[in-house]
């Protein structure tokens, strides 16, 4: 998925969308056979094509045999049939499933056809970002992986142009398809685990005279370019108040309790700018009461220390 995040955020470069298609359904496929593995007693024989073989007598062997590839090595189940076994049993998020399902035609328009338009890169950026997103909740909460690491997000629309909805009509009748599907999977978009099939992106660059215009960074680095997050940008960015996040750890977790750990794991990220914004409900009066506003980053924390329903 790295390897995958670095092509696509290169400055230039000409098969960006197809390459980034192909290396995330790899890293997805990779992950979902690990935590397949995980479930059923590390045996690697659970992911393995099995086929069934007929006696001379036309009635079939007990046990059935390995299928094997043109090598000699054993045939393993496919992303597709992984993804739809984990949903069923709710392993793996619906939504994450559908992402992967939105993400798989794109590879496979990608490797059997030619997209030549805009749009289609548009496409790919929201159910990309959306993907890497549900990649690193997943493999944080099935196996406890850390990415803080790396940079890992795709970079913003820098290099496709805004799309007009004019534009439609550069869409062929193939891309076309593609796109419909994709938007017919979106419904599926769980504000309350995190899981989504695609994330909408905006870009936009506004000169501010603002005086109340909030400063904040985005990374924690100092020496980072500095932005000015509007009101709207900031409940955005932070939608969750207390009442608010305290609902989705109910119906997330199924060992919640509104409880002393909840409030110590709670506090420290109220420091914490990923995690946290506190407003003053009056601006101008330093002894206003203040609100906290949680970001959706909240639950890369709680997910540590409690467990999903999903699980």
């Amino acid at each position: 998925m790295v390897s995958a995040i670095e092509v696509y955020n290169k400055p230039d470069f000409k098969y960006r969308e197809e390459t980034f298609s192909i290396l995330a359904i790899n890293a997805w496929e990779l992950l979902l056979k690990a935590k397949w593995l995980k479930d059923h007693n590390n045996k690697v024989r659970s992911l393995y094509v099995t086929e069934k073989r007929m006696r001379p007598n036309g009635k079939p062997y007990k046990h059935a045999k390995v299928k094997m590839t043109g090598s000699g090595n054993p045939f393993t189940h496919s992303l597709d049939y992984l993804a739809k076994k984990m949903a069923e049993k709710k392993t793996l998020a619906d939504a994450a499933h559908k992402n992967i399902i939105a993400l798989c035609e794109i590879r496979d328009s990608s490797v059997h056809f030619y997209n030549k338009s805009r749009v289609f890169a548009v496409r790919l950026q929201e159910v990309g970002s959306a993907s890497v997103r549900n990649y690193a909740r997943a493999a944080q909460s099935w196996f406890g992986t850390d990415f803080s690491q790396y940079n890992f997000y795709l970079m913003p629309l820098a290099f496709v142009k805004h799309q007009q909805p004019s534009d439609a009509i550069l869409l062929n009748k193939e891309e076309k398809n593609v796109a419909s599907f994709i938007s017919s999977l979106e419904a599926a978009n769980d504000p309350v685990t995190g899981y989504a099939v695609s994330v909408n992106i905006e870009l936009k660059f506004l000169k501010s005279k603002a005086g109340d215009a909030i400063k904040v960074q985005v990374t924690n680095d100092p020496g980072a370019p500095k932005v000015q997050l509007t009101e709207e940008h900031l409940k955005d960015k932070y939608p969750l108040n207390y009442a608010a996040l305290t609902k989705a750890c109910t119906e997330r977790y199924c060992d919640f309790v509104q409880n002393k750990k909840y409030h110590n794991l709670r506090k420290p990220l109220k420091a914490d700018k990923r995690y946290c914004h506190v407003k003053k409900l009056d601006p101008d009066n330093p002894k206003s009461a203040k609100q906290e506003w949680y970001s959706q980053a909240v639950f890369n924390v709680l997910d540590q220390h409690y467990t999903s329903k999903g699980k």
